[in-house]
This record gives C-alpha cells, sequence and structure tokens, in this order.
C-alpha cells in the first residue's frame, strides 16, 4: 500500500505538471508561427490560417489540451521548430549526455561531501571541522560561471590536464549507442582507448557542476551524523565495547541515511535540470543546451517537451526516494 500511495500520487504530479506547462507556454511573449515561418511568411495570411489550422491553434485551448494529452500519452510531444524531428527523438539523443553529467557529478559530491560530512561530524568543534565547514561555505557560495571560467583556465589552457569542450576529441566518432552514456557504450564496445578519452571530458564538467552539491552534502552530512551520534542506541553500541568503525558504519551511518537520501535525490534532479550554464561553457551537447536554443528560437514544443521531461525526473527521484524511506526506516511505510 506504501507504494501504490506514492505510485498514485507520482501520477498525480505528472497530470498536474503537464497542465501548468501546457498552459505557462500559451502565454509566452511572442508568436510560435512567426518563428515558424519567418517575418515574410507569416505576413501571408492565408498560410497563417492554414498552418494554424494544421497545428490545431484555431481551437479553444482546453480543446488544444486535450489534443496534446492525447498525444502524449501515445509518446508524441510534437515537432521540433530548431531541429524539425521528433521532440522525443531530440530528447532521446541529448538527454543521456546531461544524465551522464549529472550521475558523475552526483557521484563525485556523495564520495568527496558526505565524506567529508562524516569526518567533520566526528572531529566536531577541532580545527578540522572548522576547515572543512569554510570549505562547505565556500562550496556553496561560489557562483558557478566564475568557477567553471577558472577550472577551465588553470585546468585545461594553463596545465592542459583535461579538455575545455565536447563530449569527445573533435572529428571521433562516437561509440556504437547502446546506452547514450559514452563512456559506459564505449566500455560495451570493448574500445578502452575511447573510454579514456570520454571519461576525460567528462570529468571537468562533472567536477565544477558537482561543487555547489558537495558543499550542500557535506553540511547536511555532518548535521544528520551529529544528531544521530547523540542517540540512546549509539551509546548503547559504544558501552558494549563495539569497534568505532561498526558503531560508525553499522548504527550511525543508517540512522543518518534519510536525510542525506532527499538530499541527493533532489540534487541529482536538480542537476540534470540546470546543467544550461555548464553545458554553454564546456559546448556539452545536452538537454540544458537544448533547451537554451528552444527558448531563444520560441520553439514551444521543445519547451514543454523540456518541462515535462525534467518534471518526470524530479517525480520518479522522488517516487525512488520515498521508496528508500520505507526501506530504511519502517515506520515510515506506517505513516
Amino acid at each position: 500500500m506504501f507504494v501504490l500511495r506514492r505510485l498514485g500520487a507520482s501520477l498525480l504530479l505528472v497530470l498536474g505538471t503537464t497542465i501548468v506547462a501546457f498552459l505557462l507556454t500559451s502565454v509566452l511573449p511572442g508568436d510560435a508561427l512567426t518563428a515558424r515561418l519567418g517575418e515574410r511568411a507569416a505576413a501571408n495570411a492565408e498560410l497563417v490560417a492554414k498552418l494554424r489550422a494544421e497545428l490545431g491553434l484555431d481551437r479553444p485551448i482546453w480543446e488544444q489540451f486535450f489534443i496534446y494529452l492525447g498525444g502524449l500519452v501515445r509518446g508524441d510531444l510534437g515537432l521540433s521548430l530548431q531541429s524539425n524531428r521528433p521532440v522525443t527523438e531530440d530528447l532521446a539523443q541529448f538527454g543521456p549526455a546531461s544524465a551522464e553529467l549529472a550521475l558523475m557529478a552526483t557521484v563525485i559530491a556523495l564520495v568527496v561531501g558526505g565524506g567529508l560530512g562524516i569526518v567533520a561530524a566526528l572531529r566536531n568543534n577541532t580545527w578540522i571541522d572548522n576547515v572543512l565547514r569554510a570549505f562547505s561555505l565556500g562550496g556553496v557560495s561560489v557562483p558557478l560561471f566564475w568557477f567553471a571560467l577558472v577550472a577551465t583556465s588553470i585546468f585545461s589552457t594553463t596545465l592542459r590536464w583535461f579538455p575545455s569542450s565536447g563530449r569527445l576529441d573533435a572529428g571521433v566518432a562516437a561509440p556504437p549507442h547502446v546506452t547514450g552514456f559514452f563512456t559506459i557504450d564505449a566500455l560495451l564496445a570493448g574500445d578502452l582507448p575511447l573510454f579514456g578519452q570520454a571519461f576525460e571530458h567528462l570529468i571537468l564538467p562533472a567536477l565544477v557542476l558537482s561543487a555547489p552539491m558537495v558543499g550542500l552534502l557535506m553540511r547536511f552530512t555532518r548535521a544528520s551524523v551529529l544528531d544521530v551520534v547523540g542517540q540512546e542506541y549509539v551509546r548503547a553500541a559504544e558501552a558494549k565495547g563495539l569497534a568505532p568503525r561498526t558503531v560508525v558504519f553499522g548504527h550511525v551511518l543508517r540512522g543518518a541515511l534519510v536525510p542525506v537520501i532527499t538530499i541527493v535525490g533532489t540534487a541529482f534532479a536538480s542537476l540534470l535540470a540546470g546543467t544550461v550554464l555548464v553545458e554553454q561553457i564546456f559546448a556539452w551537447p545536452g538537454i540544458g543546451s537544448y533547451a537554451y536554443r528552444s527558448a531563444t528560437t520560441l520553439d514551444l514544443s521543445a519547451i514543454v517537451g523540456v518541462t515535462i521531461f525534467v518534471a518526470l525526473v524530479y517525480i520518479v527521484v522522488n517516487f525512488v526516494t520515498d521508496v528508500l524511506y520505507g526501506a530504511i526506516d519502517p515506520r515510515i511505510r506506517r505513516a
């Protein structure tokens, strides 16, 4: 019942998000038909009326919504103005690039931020804790575009440790498409040099993208661990003479996982949705770049498609997070 309730709530959220996204595009400034036809063609009233009828724009807004909803159920998000292809095909092309970048950034943040947060909590009120808290504050506060430009200048231009743009070197063919993740597809193809190149291109934008999440995750992990350390069951475990490592990994971390999972799940969805700036700086061909081009060309089908895609990511991540809550803490399943 717990999973079914969460699934039902997720489906309602999908419907609500679709309604809001569709209605918002109807009040956007500008004319999508003018963007599609161009200024000269848009002056032809007969041509505009014909295209408006073909696209269903001459019908009431509620009827347009149900037509769109019917297409959405069939997996049809409309035709993109900028690529002249179905939006679903564009999302299938650009989505894996953003997902690979966001997933790598999340792994980096989880390892670095979570690990340093645990260290800070276990060394509470020492110089180590103070330094790490200052480090986390800097990670959250530093503007991402500034950090990206500095990182590119140092690690790409000066030291030449990492490439500065793209998913692969210029002229190098992508691996055979399986998952859309170049690193995984290269491994599946058994091409280790291509895997190394794809990983090399991935690491710098992922490090930049993970910076705010590292600081945020470090602070939440520290606070969560400190809250659990003072619980009676942890003191009882220490009184039994259990090794410190057993107490930390067997008792403290399990109790501190719930709020940390919340941050990790939400942050992953946020990274996937907010990669526009990083993708523009590193010329990363993902959803962020696609969304930016859609907004500048008034490509309404693509804008709605990206909005629904990002919303689905949030909803799915929240659903998985809720299920993990129930697996970690049985009390939540009875709530």
